[in-house]
């Protein structure tokens, strides 16, 4: 077959004929245009282009094999790359820093997780920052996990010698100086040119845990390449290792295919996402994909269908577009007992809100759960992990210590770890704190991120009296605003004791 001329294939860059070049190859979109989740602007935007390096920023290449038979009509002819199309560029305002100034500060003069934010908003493109920061509808699922962190307060004791402490916490058996990991992050090549590897840099580099998303701009073993590549520069003596989150496919044939192809590389657990049987309404990422319609000339078009994909997309962890095929919306409780059988190690539901579903976790013979709404970016006036933890303590206490409970949402101080543990948590979760530090100064943000935060937690444990995480108990913590308003069976019909 004949090489095709980039000439050629600028003429396709329209609704009715639309073709890209992927990695050398053309690919003809045009039946794919209605169903792409993340829209059809952003394909129109680079119709008739090279989007080689725009869709890395999202996906790995392999994801064009998902896309319709026949969609492969050939390869460029290199010689004529000069003739494709330029792009369309989408008149989207970009980011400022509060100052109008572009410039980030050293990174020595991040000394809270919130400077990071600051500095990434400066650097980031308008696309970008919304990507990180959106979330659900008005944000008030966003805004109640930041907020309830500071409606517990500690009770410090006093006199103690706080001369030495150890704030080493183990998940799953593999020990860390931290009782804190790097959430699960989607689409990281939208904020970091090295994406998701250059995140496990830095968390190789300073022997943090990390969670790896499904959504992941690079594929699991190229992520577990840059693993063992830094665990051997740095003569294995990292405890990093690396869990892997789970978004089930619809195919069950692809969800085992997928399990296998993570065990073999590697990971030491899979932690299923259980949040989001459908994607929740993005609200600045529909803003900003209908000013992208808008400028390609979809104006005339119904946004809401290309917005959200269909019962079939699927939304990384901190926003990334979503992928079709993934994430049924029809998957049970029984569907653990095969996922078991195919998986030997670890397994953990992520996205667990109530204490019903806690105890089913248990009863099913769960590993453990992350307690989260998703980052806010699914249910609407969802609770908060803290509030989904003390439900737990409240109504099924058994089953703390007999399977691990995570947490995450809106930490932004290492002493807030602390509130967590006390109330039986395992280790705590961190996200955004951390795509922000990439972003602004890539692996060395992320090492001073970790550094900010086991700063912040060894301080509060010898504020708070403690030397160690195993003294940590409830009674360090006063939870009473969070306790009065948290759900109780004798304010509805059906009583929590009879689901239990």
């Amino acid at each position: 077959m004949a090489a095709i001329d980039g000439a050629e294939v600028a003429k396709h860059d329209n609704r009715k004929s639309c073709w890209i070049v992927l990695d050398s190859k053309v690919y003809d979109v045009t039946k794919f245009l209605p169903t792409h989740p993340g829209g059809a602007a952003i394909i129109l935007k680079n119709a008739g282009t090279d989007a080689t390096e725009e869709f890395k920023k999202y996906h790995p290449l392999n994801y064009v094999h998902d896309l319709p038979e026949g969609s492969v009509l050939g390869s460029v002819n290199p010689d004529t790359l000069g003739n494709l199309r330029e792009k369309k560029e989408v008149n989207a305002a970009p980011a400022q820093s509060a100052d109008g100034d572009k410039e980030i500060p050293h990174l020595t003069m991040c000394v809270s997780c919130p400077d990071f934010e600051k500095a990434a908003k400066a650097v980031l493109p308008h696309k970008s920052y919304v990507y990180a920061s959106t979330s659900a509808n008005t944000g008030l699922s966003l805004k109640t996990n930041l907020d309830d962190w500071s409606r517990i307060n500690f009770r410090p004791r006093v006199m103690r010698n706080v001369g030495d402490v150890d704030s080493r916490r183990s998940i799953f058996g593999h020990t860390s100086q931290y009782p804190f990991y790097i959430s699960p992050m989607g689409t990281l090549g939208a904020i970091h040119p090295e994406a998701e590897p250059e995140m496990v840099r830095g968390a190789v580099r300073k022997g943090a845990h990390m969670v790896v998303s499904t959504a992941s701009t690079k594929t699991s073993d190229q992520i577990m390449q840059t693993f063992q590549d830094e665990q051997q520069r740095l003569n294995n003596k990292s405890p990093t290792r690396l869990f892997y989150q789970y978004y089930m496919p619809v195919d069950r044939k692809k969800a085992i295919e997928l399990m296998h192809i993570v065990k073999k590389a590697g990971y030491k657990g899979i932690w299923i996402t259980v949040d989001t049987p459908v994607l929740g309404k993005r609200t600045a990422d529909r803003v900003l994909q209908a000013e992208e319609a808008l400028a390609v000339g979809l104006a005339e078009e119904e946004t809401a269908s290309w917005e959200t994909g269909g019962e079939n997309a699927f939304a990384p962890a901190m926003g990334g577009r979503p992928v079709s095929g993934q994430l049924s919306p029809h998957t049970t409780w029984e569907d653990l007992a095969w996922i078991r059988k195919e998986w030997e190690g670890p397994i953990v539901l992520k996205g667990i809100q109530t204490a019903e579903d806690a105890k089913l976790a248990y009863e099913y013979g769960c590993d453990g759960i992350l307690l989260s709404n998703h980052g806010g970016r699914q249910l609407h006036t969802a609770p908060s992990a803290l509030m989904t933890l003390l439900e737990i303590r409240t109504y099924c206490p058994e089953i703390i210590g007999k399977l691990e409970i995570f947490l995450d949402g809106g930490l932004r101080d290492g002493s807030d770890v602390l509130k967590a543990l006390c109330l039986g948590a395992t280790a705590v979760g961190v996200g955004r704190p951390f795509m922000y530090a990439l972003a602004a100064y890539g692996s060395q943000g992320v090492e001073r991120c970790i550094d900010v935060l086991a700063d912040e937690l060894t301080l509060g444990m010898r504020l708070l009296g403690v030397t160690s995480l195993d003294q940590l108990k409830p009674e360090m913590v006063n939870a009473t605003r969070l306790l009065n308003e948290m759900w109780r069976p004798e304010n509805n019909s059906l009583s929590i004791k009879s689901r239990l």
